[in-house]
């Protein structure tokens, strides 16, 4: 028997040397050649060859405390062996970089995979208004190697050195090293509050110099209310 149409040819893996490629938007394909990665916990979809995984959770004793402590957290798991891991979230879109002696700031709901040289870390973020909040935490990646995060939809990176740039805090995905970030109210003025409000009411404020990744989706977890307090809309960030 034979099967007749583009299938098989259209969709057929494509090979690369790269240690992180992408097969199409929603599927990263990583070469386990390079060594060990880290992957968000349940993200792979299929392997060939000889692929393990062990769940380490939210990483290590000291991350598993901050999640305690803080309530945030990303579980992760570690993938070594020989062969092709191919992951995915939810067939959300992929974006991949290389990180040269670097760092970035992610959004826990956003993080994939990481090479195991990149080092991570729950951290406070320090901006002057996140004491509203009950405070901020993100995932720090730093170092080198190849991170790939994900976004609901294709994002734009706003270069914050260019003019004032502010965000809906659900919809910020990342920001690079040398931005900073602080937390701006904007009530919309009395009339607003007086009928409801904007739904706009903490943002995001960033200066200093590089880049802010956001996506066009705002990430309410699935069956939270749109109107959140303060604190928890923020504290979804490594739910």
């Amino acid at each position: 028997m034979t099967i007749h149409g583009s299938l098989f040819q259209e969709f057929k893996e494509k090979e690369t040397q790269d240690p992180f490629s992408l097969q199409n938007k929603k599927m990263l394909r990583v070469d386990m050649r390079y060594g060990e990665v880290w992957a968000r916990t349940g993200s792979m979809v299929a392997y060939q060859g000889d692929v393990r995984f062990v769940n380490k959770g939210s990483g290590g004793l000291g991350r598993m405390l901050k999640a305690a402590t803080t309530g945030e957290g990303v579980k992760m798991m570690q993938c070594s062996g020989s062969g092709e891991l191919f992951v995915a979230d939810e067939a959300s879109e992929i974006q991949v970089m290389y990180l040269e002696d670097d760092a970035i700031s992610v959004n826990g709901a956003n993080v994939l995979a990481f090479s195991n040289s990149i080092q991570w870390d729950i951290h406070r973020i320090q901006a002057r208004g996140a004491t509203m909040t009950g405070g901020l935490y993100n995932v720090a990646l730093r170092g080198t190697g190849y991170v790939a995060v994900t976004t609901k939809g294709d994002p734009i990176a706003l270069d914050v050195a260019s003019a004032p740039t502010f965000a809906d805090a659900q919809a910020v995905v990342l920001w690079t090293a040398g931005v900073s970030m602080d937390i701006r109210v904007d009530t919309g003025g009395l009339g607003s509050m007086i009928r409801g409000g904007t739904g706009e009411l903490l943002q995001m404020s960033f200066g200093g110099q590089g880049y802010v990744l956001v996506q066009p989706s705002e990430s309410v977890p699935q069956g939270a209310p749109q109107s959140q307090s303060p604190g928890g809309m923020l504290g979804q960030f490594l739910q």
